[in-house]
């Protein structure tokens, strides 16, 4: 003991980075302890976009089980882009969360007066900022617009404007942004003139501006990032998907960096009319910002939502070659289904807690590192209990978790939505806030996790997990954590 002592004392004394047993070491008395800067301090109230290039992090009372060493292997987050209710800044976004407002509204893009619902997270007087020049722009579907402008800051972020990634090798680098529902607008339109419906013609952009792959194929082709490059369209789940997707590529050696996220513009009069038809929206017309309620006893269903959210992600090697700011890091992610329904979860959360356990077993993390879940909590009857029970049966003690929902604040964005809760996870692990959940009203007895109602908290979040589920059962579940050189 007394050896022990003397070890522990010559390694505080001469810093615990260079002897590399930062894992080893745990519990309250080194939570002080720090490898760097903080990006921003828990203490302040609002979003600086200052960075730093390291974070602190309190050590794990519980050692990992095998994250990963390799630079090679490890993967960061060295951009975030967006595009949401909330407008184009990252920062902007996440104050917006903190504060509690809602971005829920009334629907004026076009005359909603005779449908059930007629409300959702509409974007207003979005800009492309020059992104994307004026010809192309007015025949891109919303869907992509966003896209690349998420896409565009994402990259920028990350220290690579068009110069710069000039200096990237580009095959590979590569594009990985999917879509639940794809260009729905252009899809739509098509159809009209393809019946007789209006007067216009069938444009010859109808099918390449429709089909889901085309954000990816768009930013390439502005980019020239040829690497791996496709979308995957999994409903809800999308975003999630495409990031276990990409941090594979780059574990696999197949890509130094991805470019990946979601998007979706779904708030038109066949994307709103189809989820009435599937009786999934809220239909509280008369109080818009109060719908979306996740856990709460009063809900009835999602509110629609629309926008993009898109990381940019390197081997830890690769951003370290070109000197670049890391704000987070990805530990891992899990993909399955449930095999169940259609539409409706498994009532015992089995294909969502076993999704969760595989998150976690690939990120090298125990369950009792995380302490911090952005939920799926769509405020649907069936899903929310779902969640909530599959993540109480990986997470025996959750005294220490906070869980929250982005939804209950900009609606329920599908395809993008995970990308949209990343960032905001993301930013919750920096700024040391995490921002509340609207409308508790009256919890179900089940909830017996802080879901941060009405008022954001300070937390210090060790290990963070974001949820995703899409129709058809798929499951996703992405895993990051404070960047430890």
């Amino acid at each position: 003991m007394a050896l022990m002592a003397v070890i522990c004392t010559s390694i505080m004394a001469s810093g615990i980075k260079e002897h590399g047993l930062a894992p080893l070491l745990g519990g309250n008395k080194l939570a002080s302890w720090t490898l760097g800067r903080r990006r921003n301090s828990p203490s302040s109230t609002s979003i600086s976009s200052n960075k730093s290039k390291f974070i602190a992090m309190a050590f794990p009372t519980i050692i990992a089980p095998k994250r990963e060493k390799d630079p090679k292997k490890r993967i960061v987050i060295t951009g975030m882009g967006l595009v949401s209710v909330f407008g184009t800044d990252t920062d902007e976004f996440y104050n917006k969360l903190l504060e509690g407002q809602s971005g829920i509204s009334y629907i004026d893009r076009f005359d909603a007066s005779s449908f059930a619902v007629q409300f959702g997270g509409q974007i207003r007087n979005f800009s492309s900022n020059n992104y994307i020049d004026g010809k192309r722009e007015r025949r891109l579907d919303d869907c992509w617009r966003y896209c690349i402008v998420a896409a565009r800051k994402a990259l920028e972020d990350a220290q690579l404007g068009n110069e710069a990634l000039n200096s990237v090798n580009k095959s590979r680098a590569g594009v990985l942004i999917g879509s639940g529902l794809g260009g729905l607008t252009v899809y739509s339109d098509g159809v009209d003139a393809f019946t007789g419906k209006s007067n216009k013609r069938i444009t010859p952009f109808f099918i390449p501006y429709s089909i889901t792959n085309m954000g990816s194929a768009l930013l390439a082709i502005d980019t020239g990032l040829m690497g791996p490059n496709y979308s995957i369209s999994t409903a809800c789940a999308t975003a999630n998907y495409c990031f276990c997707a990409a941090a594979n590529h780059i574990r696999r050696g197949e890509a130094d960096l991805m470019v990946t996220g979601g998007t979706e513009a779904p708030i038109l009069p066949i994307g709103i009319g189809g989820f009435i038809a599937c009786r999934a929206l809220s239909q509280r017309n008369n109080q818009p910002e109060k719908a979306s309620r996740p856990w709460d006893k009063g809900r009835d269903g999602f509110v629609l939502g629309e926008g993009s959210g898109v990381l940019v992600m390197e081997s830890l090697e690769h951003a370290r070659r070109r000197d670049a700011i890391i704000i987070a890091e990805y530990l891992g992610g899990a993909i399955n289904c449930d095999a169940h329904h259609m539409t409706n979860p498994r009532s015992d959360g089995l294909g969502v807690s076993s999704c969760i356990e595989k998150s976690l077993e690939d990120a090298g993390v125990s369950a009792e590192e995380v302490n911090y879940i952005n939920a799926h909590a769509t405020s649907s009857l069936a899903g929310d209990l779902a969640e909530v029970n599959a993540i109480k049966k990986v997470f025996k003690e959750t005294s220490e978790i906070k869980m929250n929902a982005t939804k209950s604040l900009i609606g329920h964005c599908l395809g993008a939505s995970g990308g949209l809760e990343a960032i905001a996870t993301i930013k919750a692990i920096t700024t040391g806030w995490l921002h509340p959940t609207l409308n508790q009203y009256n919890l179900e007895p089940e909830v017996t996790i802080d879901t941060v109602a009405d008022v954001k908290k300070n937390h210090e979040v060790h290990v963070a997990i974001s949820n995703s589920f899409g129709i058809g059962g798929h499951n996703s579940v992405v895993v990051f954590a404070p960047f430890n050189p």
